[in-house]
Formats: structure tokens, C-alpha cells, sequence
């Protein structure tokens, strides 16, 4: 991998080791700094200005979509869209009619479908060229420089530069092809699972990276996963049923489920799973609940409660559902056998164990489908959101209940899902030690 690092400040010069080139950008630094041992890209806003160039100056310039100058320096010619992602053709027709000896593309991502149209592009662009997507979205673009094709990449060395820009301390110890995996959802601004991922694959020796893919629409993920290698993704709200239309086979878990968190991508099949289960049995077995004969409330209909409803009833548990959306929960019970009630009908006496597969305390406030205001501390609780005391723990602890932790079940699902991504065992402790 290539790395030009872009500069911040001049005092980022001292910052740029690991890099092979630097950027200077005209719009953010006012002359052209001596920058021993690196080969230079002076990024010109406006029209270029050569004069500014250091005697003997032997690197590049970015001339944007000005004309190309009279003199011997390496051009390259440069375009931005801040919005959006054209079409493939549209993006390598204006590639390709560039002047500078090479083409550079910068474009929005918003969803699958644009890293398609990029990638696409790359392939139909003869010409030098640096293809990037912008934003979260587009930040493996960054990352998979040989599958595009590109010259080169960017990298930050003190603040970024540009949207969905990685450090160059990232991209450096990242290497040639490091395995690519995220997580997809919506939204995901909240979400620990990156932090949590991150720190256990550097922990465990693991080559790799964890994003962030924050999108509503699937189209082309498939196309995506398999174009940038993307080794595997979780699968958060509010695609965990969904996601089955988009994979090429899954196991009998996810089958009777209805849902998977985990896509691993063997060789170019997409394979599902459901680790979820194996983090909610984790999580209760930490906290000394057995389930065999015990009767739960579940609220929520999604596909965290699809999973918890499945292990709960195949471990002899008695499952009641209900939701605020009262189509998704009898759609749940018919499919997993449970018994439905309707929204604000249910409250938790009777009940050995209360569950919250809702958002709510995550994303806002809002209100519970059933009533929580009757614990008592003979009564276990078990809230899958995490990293915050929402109403249901605070109400729960009050009453002396038996508490099961979120973040055991996310630190347990995530890592089984690296173990069938890298084949490593044994990380539930990495994963743990970062959330806390």
C-alpha cells in the first residue's frame, strides 16, 4: 500500500515516518514546506500556482479540473462530489477525458450501491488513476487500493483532511491486504462494537480492521462485500431479517430464527449466522440464570428478539412477546411458537425474566411496550442495550433484581463472530476488557 499522507499543520511533517508521500494542500498551508526523504503532492484550491514550488521541485501537483500547465511536472487532474456518487460510466467518461497524467475521483458515499459504481468504475478506467469514496461509508475505499486499482491513498498524520480519511498509524500497520470486516446498520453512532473489535483483533495478533457501514439500503452489498473483500460484517437494526434475501446460504439456527447478525464471506459466498444466541446464553450463564422452566417477557420484535426467543424456548423457557410494533411480534410468536400480547397489555409480575430487545435507553428515551414498574428482586433482568444505565436497569437494580449484562452479551456475540471470521478462539476477554 501506497500512503500519501496529508498535512494538517507544518508540524505535521514530524508525524509522517511511516508514510511514502506527503500532501500539501494550498487551502490549508500557505507555502510548501522541505519535507526531507518524501516524495511531495501539492494539492492546489484555485488555479495552480507554480511559482510557489521549491527550485527543483520533482513530485506532483493537483491541478483539480484546471487546465493542465505548461511544464514537466507530473499532473494530476482531480474532481470532488461532496453529494453523491455518479454512475460507473459517468464517473470513468470523466476520468478518462481528464488531461493530467493521472485521473483522480473523490465522491460521496451513501450507500452499497456507490462502492459499487466506484469499483466498477476502476475496472473501466484504462488511465492512471486514485479512485476514493468520502465518508464512513466510503472509507474502504482507503484501505483496498489493489482492488481499485489506485495509485495510491491518503492517510491523515494530524487531524483529517478529508471525510472517512484513516490515520496514517492505521493504514501503516494495516499493510498490503489486511482482512476487512464492519459492522452494518442503522444508525451505528452509538455503536461500541468498532472500539470493541478493533482493540481485540490488535490484542490477538489479527491483521485487520473493523468499520463502520451506516446505511438503510442493501442493494449491491453483496456486490460490495465481494468486490472490496470485505472478510465479514455484524449485522445490527434493523437489517437482521432482512439480510437473509442477500446471502447465499445460512444454517438451520438462522433458518428457524428468522434472522442473522454475522455474514461471513467464504470465497466469495456469503454465508450466515447467528451468534446473538450464543452471546445471550453466555450472558445468562454468567449471571446463574437457568432458563429450564422459568416463564420471560420479552419486549421487542426485531431480530434480537428473534434470537432470544428462539434460545429461550429451545432451554425450556415459557416466552411471552410484545412490541410496539404489534405486526413484527405476532409474526415472531407464530414463527417461534410464543405466546403474543398485544402493546402497554403486559406487565412483569409472573415473569422469571424480563428482557429488552428494544432500542429504547440506546436511541432516546421513549417508552417500554410493557409496564416495568412492579420488579421485585425475585425477578432477573437482562437489557441488551449497553454502555449507559437505561430506565429498565435503574428500576430493576432498585428492586434487588438479578441483573444479566448487555455488555456480556455483546462482548460473547462478537466474539464469535471473529472466530468464524479469523479462526481464533478465546477472545470474549479482549472484547470485554474494551468495552469497560
Amino acid at each position: 500500500m501506497k500512503i500519501c499522507a496529508s498535512l494538517s499543520s507544518f508540524s505535521d511533517t514530524e508525524l509522517i515516518g511511516k508514510a511514502d508521500m506527503a500532501e500539501i494542500r494550498t487551502d490549508i498551508l500557505d507555502h510548501v514546506p522541505d519535507v526531507p526523504g518524501k516524495d511531495l503532492l501539492v494539492t492546489f484550491r484555485g488555479v495552480p500556482d507554480l511559482s510557489i514550488l521549491p527550485k527543483g521541485f520533482s513530485g506532483m501537483i493537483d491541478i483539480g479540473e484546471n487546465a493542465v500547465p505548461d511544464t514537466d511536472i507530473t499532473t494530476i487532474s482531480s474532481c470532488h462530489n461532496y453529494e453523491l456518487t455518479p454512475p460507473a460510466e459517468e464517473i470513468a467518461d470523466l476520468l478518462g477525458k481528464m488531461k493530467g497524467d493521472i485521473s483522480k475521483g473523490a465522491f460521496k458515499v451513501n450507500s452499497f450501491s456507490d462502492l459499487r459504481s466506484i469499483f466498477d468504475a476502476s475496472v473501466r478506467t484504462r488511465k492512471k488513476h486514485v479512485l476514493l469514496g468520502m465518508g464512513g461509508l466510503g472509507t474502504v475505499t482507503r484501505i483496498r487500493q489493489d482492488a481499485l486499482g489506485n495509485e495510491f491513498t491518503f492517510a491523515y498524520a494530524g487531524e483529517p483532511t478529508a471525510p472517512g480519511q484513516l490515520s496514517l498509524d492505521e493504514m501503516s500497520c494495516l499493510g498490503e491486504h489486511p482482512m476487512i470486516t464492519g459492522i452494518l446498520g442503522h444508525p451505528l453512532d452509538k455503536s461500541m462494537s468498532p472500539r470493541m473489535h478493533n482493540a481485540a483483533m490488535k490484542k490477538a495478533a489479527i491483521n485487520g480492521i473493523y468499520l463502520k457501514f451506516d446505511t438503510c439500503d442493501l442493494r449491491h452489498l453483496g456486490d460490495a462485500v465481494r468486490d472490496y473483500d470485505i472478510r465479514g460484517l455484524n449485522v445490527t437494526i434493523p437489517h437482521k431479517s432482512e439480510i437473509l434475501e442477500h446471502l447465499d446460504c445460512f444454517d438451520e439456527d438462522v433458518r428457524a430464527i428468522g434472522a442473522a447478525n454475522t455474514i461471513f464471506n467464504s470465497d466469495g459466498i456469503l454465508r450466515g449466522y447467528n451468534t446473538d444466541i450464543i452471546g445471550i446464553e453466555w450472558a445468562m450463564k454468567q449471571a446463574g440464570f437457568n432458563p429450564d422452566g422459568r416463564k420471560a417477557l420479552i419486549m421487542g420484535s426485531g431480530g434480537a428478539a428473534r434470537a432470544c426467543a428462539y434460545i429461550l424456548g429451545k432451554r425450556g423457557c415459557c416466552v411471552t412477546v410484545t412490541g410496539r410494533n404489534e405486526d413484527t411480534s405476532r409474526s415472531l410468536c407464530r414463527d417461534l411458537g410464543c405466546r403474543c400480547l398485544p402493546k402497554d397489555s403486559a406487565s412483569v409480575p409472573g415473569y422469571d425474566l424480563i428482557v429488552n430487545c428494544t432500542p429504547v435507553g440506546m436511541y432516546g428515551s421513549g417508552e417500554y411496550p410493557a409496564d416495568i414498574c412492579r420488579l421485585t428482586g425475585h425477578q432477573s433482568v437482562f437489557d441488551m442495550v449497553y454502555g449507559t444505565e437505561t430506565h429498565l436497569m435503574s428500576k430493576a437494580k432498585e428492586a434487588g433484581a438479578r441483573i444479566i449484562s448487555g455488555e456480556d452479551m455483546l462482548a460473547m456475540q462478537g466474539a464469535a463472530s471473529l472466530e468464524i471470521w479469523a479462526d481464533k478462539k478465546d477472545l470474549f476477554g479482549y472484547m470485554k476488557e474494551a468495552l469497560l
